[in-house]
């Protein structure tokens, strides 16, 4: 990738019905939106002829939740969500150029079902999928899975390390040219292009080969979302995406600067990875309508919603006065690391009050989120690109469909009138190629692994 003209790299950042947690009641939300199959494909179709790079799906196998009834989770819109790769499926059967990533987690899966489901995946689309190597941090996703606990962090790691590897091999059974279908014959594959995994190691056993021909794209395009020291160093490792929440261009610099030199001390290109994270732009015609629109919604944020979202930080706040400081941070929290070490550095700041933070958190899951124009939005956008802070955003819609045109049809053009976003699709008409990356050859994974 070094010595190509660096573009701006856009993905549509999807969160059951809307980011904002309380975007849902919103008047121009669509609340059936979430499982409403015509919406996506008309929002995947108009994500395409806004050249957008991809859709991704931060996806988890539970309903998950810190709420302590059912009435307290009745608050809750993201209850109710497609399973996505069967979506990924249909939405790659109507668009061409688009990119798809989904979360699929190494903590409650097996990574003979990743690598395959996956592998079928960027066939059917043409090598156009990619996977969020995610670990499952609820103890919800524990509960259905035969657990009464969630794993310790260093725990979901070191097995997390272990199944990427695992499914990279799976990928690899076949070098690219192995299926010969010589009908003269009669031989279907060239048994030297069959490498049997045989892996054996601490938490899985797996013989391979995958019954799948090697992926479109060598591996399918990989995502990986940790920002904690050990999510960084697997990061580092495999990912082509790193997705993060950033609040300032210092701390987003920071970050850029940190996992890019992870990169390089792997052996890897740091131009190779593309750090890219999420953004809330709330958008008007002015600024004024812009703040209108904001106000509203964070004047919707229910306390019964915005409360659980810091219990596992913070514990059981309900009798605290909400415009009170936060109490001191649970020690030992079993919650995402990196999100929980936010939450404290925030819960600190002057002036803090428990209903200022779970608005902060329930108004874009601790992203950055920007009211104002286009113009206003893009500004900032190209500051952090151009300081090194990004190589691009996941751009999050806080209800559907409306924020999403707006990022569509209002920033997109502005982006591109200053010459930061492409006009039309690069590379080979796969999701690798769109986003600039090389295909990665036959066992490259284990070579650098």
């Amino acid at each position: 990738m070094s010595g190509h003209r660096r573009d701006m790299k856009l993905g549509l950042n999807i969160v059951a019905n809307g980011a904002h947690s309380a975007g849902w009641r919103m008047p121009d939300a669509q609340e059936t939106a979430a499982m409403d199959f015509a919406l996506w494909k008309r929002l995947a179709q108009a994500a395409e002829r806004a050249r957008f790079h991809f859709m991704f799906w931060a996806d988890g196998i539970a309903v998950r939740h810190s709420a302590k009834s059912d009435d307290e989770l009745s608050y809750l819109a993201r209850i109710d969500v497609f399973e996505p790769l069967t979506l990924i499926g249909a939405l790659a059967a109507v668009t061409e150029r688009l990119g798809f990533v989904a979360s699929a987690s190494t903590t409650y899966n097996e990574p003979y079902h990743i690598a395959r489901k996956f592998a079928s995946l960027d066939h059917i689309s043409g090598g156009r999928v990619g996977w969020n190597v995610v670990t499952s941090w609820s103890e919800q996703e524990a509960h259905n899975f035969g657990s009464d606990r969630l794993l310790a962090h260093e725990n979901r790691y070191r097995r997390a390390e272990e199944f990427v590897d695992v499914v990279f091999g799976l990928w690899d059974s076949w070098e690219d040219d192995a299926f010969i279908r010589d009908k003269a014959s009669g031989r279907y594959f060239d048994p030297a292009k069959l490498h049997n995994l045989r892996h054996e190691g601490e938490h899985f056993r797996v013989a391979g080969p995958l019954n799948v021909a090697r992926p479109i794209q060598g591996y399918p395009v990989i995502a990986q979302a940790g920002s904690s020291g050990p999510g960084q160093v697997l990061g580092s490792r495999i990912a082509d995406i790193i997705y993060t929440a950033q609040k300032s261009r210092e701390d987003a610099v920071a970050f850029y600067s940190s996992v890019k030199s992870h990169a390089a001390g792997t052996g890897r290109d740091p131009e190779s990875m593309l750090v890219m994270p999420g953004i809330m732009p709330i958008l008007g015609r002015t600024r004024a309508e812009a703040e209108g629109k904001f106000a509203q919604l964070q004047d919707l944020i229910h306390e019964c919603l915005g409360l659980p979202m810091l219990a596992s930080s913070f514990g059981d706040l309900s009798g605290l006065p909400l415009d009170g400081p936060l109490p001191a941070p649970l020690e030992n929290s079993n919650a995402v690391k990196s999100g929980h070490e936010k939450l404290v550095r925030m819960a600190r700041q002057e002036g803090m009050t428990i209903r200022k933070l779970y608005q902060i958190v329930a108004g874009a899951s601790g992203h950055n989120l920007v009211v104002g124009t286009a113009a206003d939005v893009a500004d900032l956008m190209e500051d952090w690109f151009t300081a090194r802070g990004c190589d691009g955003f996941n751009i999050m819609a806080s209800h559907l469909p409306a924020p999403a045109y707006e990022a569509f049809d209002w920033l997109v053009p502005e982006l591109q009138r200053r010459g930061l976003f492409q006009t039309e699709y690069g590379g080979d008409g796969t999701f690798r190629g769109s986003l600039g990356l090389a295909r990665p050859a036959h066992d490259s994974h284990r070579k650098r692994a």
